[in-house]
């Protein structure tokens, strides 16, 4: 007997069980983002290597380490899952000329894929939902991405997530700090470790990520970005602050804060939370104004953000959430050759007067449908016997608060269950 195929590991299955509290969150999303003006957009699942290269960075992990890249087998062309979104839905966007007549707000959400060693809060096809706003150049839009975040935490219940913001400055701020970068961390290269070594002079500003417990104090002693910053872009960061301050948003500046893709620049975010161990990070983004120029489009500022899904279900669950239960208005029981002809058509109409309504299927006793009309959790059975198909009515039941069973027309049911 041949062994049973399994889910590739690090991908994971959705089970019904769990299907509820997705279900919730995405409805929640969706209404925040429309509350917002964004529109959804949707992109394919591969895209061409070259646009992850050129985007988040040849030096990255994702690109050095993580995506699944492959050849196609009928033309050669290099083909990659999307490990991130922002790139495909900037791509999208040059290639429908979409920033013709005025600025986006967009939206998406679907599955990413790494290659990374799978553990509570990261596996190898994730789910995210992002948000990107493009053509839009002042710290306003970045507040605006912050203050809708804090209000998605309050929508779902979230109180234990942090906000930790940055700015990178323009890219002739972040090649002057490089350049100190360099100089500092090669000045004590005994002390760095490989992944620092690898970094020095292809990513170094990646090394003021590093978690390691033993590259603390070097990276402690670095330099500063903020000694590098010109006048702009410390006013934009400081604007932002004002009209953060103004929203009554907390945050904290984490001078480390650089983000692990190279397209982002000026602003840069992350909210954290401490209750998920090591992925404590559930939201994160910033201000890109370069990509789009580097896809191919003309030049054109940019920002945005995404969340890590299954990090913020594991928080909600973390919490004790309980996501609400959608059960069935009616659930109908039927018997005889009559009533079974009959079960369909109600069910149908009652459908059609906006109610939620599951039919049995299967046969079986008035006595063990009627548990499974109740395992389901409906307020009403409708019943339909013998009697009430000759007469073309329906008994209609209550199942939760008490309450007669009683016989009437198909209206009048349908007006007593919507009741």
């Amino acid at each position: 007997m041949s062994k049973t195929i399994q889910a590739v590991r690090g991908m994971n299955d959705i089970l019904p069980e769990d299907a509820a509290l997705w279900e919730f969150f995405e409805d929640t999303v969706a209404d925040w983002l429309r509350a917002y003006g964004y529109t959804q957009i949707r992109t394919p699942v591969v895209e061409s290597t070259d646009l992850f290269v050129r985007s988040i960075g040849e030096v990255t992990d994702i690109v050095e380490k993580e995506m699944y890249s492959f050849e196609d087998r009928l033309n050669g062309e290099q083909l990659t899952l999307r490990p991130e979104g922002t790139a495909s839905c900037v791509r999208a966007v040059v290639q429908h000329n979409l920033l013709y007549n005025a600025p986006q707000r967009l939206w998406y959400k679907g599955p990413m894929f790494r290659h990374e060693r799978p553990q509570k809060g990261r596996y190898r096809q994730f789910h995210q939902v992002g948000v990107e706003s493009l053509g839009f150049s002042g710290p306003d839009m970045d507040a605006e991405h912050i203050v809708m975040t804090a209000r998605l935490w309050k929508l779902l219940g979230l109180d234990d997530v942090a906000l930790e913001i940055n700015t990178l400055g323009s890219p002739e701020a972040r090649a002057r700090y490089r350049s100190r970068l360099i100089t500092h961390f090669e000045g004590q290269a005994d002390l760095l470790d490989e992944d620092a070594k690898r970094r020095l002079h292809s990513n170094p500003l990646r090394i003021l990520d590093s978690k390691n417990p033993a590259m603390q104090s070097l990276i402690e002693g670095a330099p500063k970005l903020t000694e590098d910053l010109d006048e702009a872009s410390l006013k934009h960061f400081q604007d932002l602050q004002d009209m953060l301050h103004s929203a009554g948003v907390s945050f904290r500046i984490n001078p480390r804060l650089v983000r692990g893709l190279d397209y982002y620049n000026a602003t840069v975010f992350e909210w954290v939370t401490t209750h998920l161990g090591a992925q404590g990070t559930v939201c994160a983004g910033g201000r890109y104004d370069s990509l789009i120029e580097q896809i191919g489009g003309k030049p054109a500022p940019a920002c945005g953000f995404a969340m890590g899904v299954e990090r913020l279900l594991a928080l909600l669950q973390e919490q004790a959430f309980v996501p609400p239960t959608l059960a069935p208005d009616a659930y109908i029981l039927h018997l005889g050759d009559q009533a079974d002809r009959m079960a369909i058509p109600v069910a149908e109409q009652l459908r059609d007067a906006g109610l939620m309504v599951v039919m049995h299927c299967g046969g079986g006793s008035f006595k063990s449908q009627m548990k499974k009309a109740d395992a389901s959790g409906a307020r009403f059975a409708v019943i339909i016997g013998e009697e009430e198909a000759e007469a073309g009515e329906v008994s209609v039941k209550p199942l939760r608060d008490g309450g007669e069973q009683s016989r009437m027309s198909l209206p009048q049911a349908a007006e007593y269950l919507g009741g």
